[in-house]
């Protein structure tokens, strides 16, 4: 996915947005504090080993056969990337903030 390579970080407003989404879209599956639930926990130590490529794909097409739902047409790809990449970092504390 050559668009993944990118590193281009959303406008201040849709950062907010993409942040709320996690916290709310994938929380609800994740835990509320990303540390697992229905879903596995998408902390930094979690994620530190999966391909940034691989999970940018499951992000945008989801995980067929599982509750995962593909978010292509909710966030375009440079935003997906944008999410793996707070996500393997280590998302953001406060709801409120972005990077």
């Amino acid at each position: 996915m050559p668009a993944c390579a990118q590193r281009a970080s959303p406008q201040s407003e849709r950062m907010r947005e993409l942040v709320h989404l996690v916290r709310q879209d994938c929380g609800s599956c994740h835990g509320l504090t990303l540390q697992g639930g229905l879903g596995p926990a998408l902390t930094a130590a979690a994620l530190r080993d999966k391909p940034r490529d691989s999970l940018v794909a499951t992000v945008l097409g989801g995980r067929p056969g599982t509750p995962m739902p593909p978010f292509h047409g909710i966030v375009a790809e440079d935003e997906a990337a944008w999410i793996v990449d707070r996500l393997q970092e280590g998302f953001p504390a406060d709801p409120g903030a972005g990077r």
